[in-house]
């Protein structure tokens, strides 16, 4: 499998021709490379995570394409026309060569005055975890590459060098990082690749358009 990091919190998993995506938001270039494209994985409502727009785009190119995501997304996104599978916590899909766990259930809290939705992690073919945006920890699971979140109004960088600490990744990379300026993510690079060196991982300092293969 190659993992081409996309902006923002996007990224694309290509399995010999086959294509995942996961989270293709407002803040991500629109998507027009979509052939192939089997499944899109959704942790959340919010927009810098998917838009209709984006979801189109994929299912114009990939006819037949399946759309996951918690309850918030599917009750949305029916809103525009578009058919989302309903997944949760412990739910698991097969999609193609594409093996996917669901974990967490809850975005991170960002201010007691906002509402918290529901979200999930993701796990593909028990290599590679994107929580979304929570710091849930897939427990049991010797993750492969981790994306850490890098900057987001529900996070410090502390509590992300703690997140990877805990799942002890082989490898780490940045998600979630188009909020920060250039210095602030050469900062929360230097954070989290200590933090990944800790459990003797490996950080990729991957920016858009970056790939590393599994």
């Amino acid at each position: 499998m190659r993992v081409t990091k996309l902006e923002h919190a996007a990224l694309v998993v290509d399995h010999s021709g086959d294509r995942l995506f996961v989270d293709p938001g407002k803040f991500t270039t629109p998507i027009t490379e979509a052939a192939g494209a089997l499944a899109v994985v959704i942790t959340h409502l919010h927009d810098d995570h998917w838009t209709p727009e984006q979801l189109a785009r994929i299912s114009d190119r990939s006819p037949g394409v399946r759309f996951f995501g918690p309850e918030g997304v599917v009750a949305k996104a029916a809103e525009s026309g578009i058919e989302v599978e309903q997944v949760a916590p412990g739910d698991e899909v097969e999609v193609g060569p594409f093996r996917l766990r669901f974990f967490g259930g809850r975005h991170a809290v960002i201010h007691p005055s906002i509402p918290v939705i529901d979200n999930v992690g993701v796990l593909v073919n028990d290599a590679l975890y994107y929580a979304g945006d929570s710091f849930a920890v897939p427990e049991g699971v010797a993750v492969d590459a981790l994306a850490a979140p890098a900057g987001a109004p529900w996070m410090k960088i502390a509590d992300s060098m703690d997140y990877v600490m805990a799942v002890r990744p082989r490898r780490a990379f940045p998600t979630h990082e188009m909020v920060l300026s250039r210095a602030g993510k050469d900062l929360s690079n230097a954070r989290l690749a200590w933090a990944t060196e800790q459990g003797g991982g490996e950080y990729l300092p991957l920016e858009p358009g970056d790939s590393f293969d599994l």
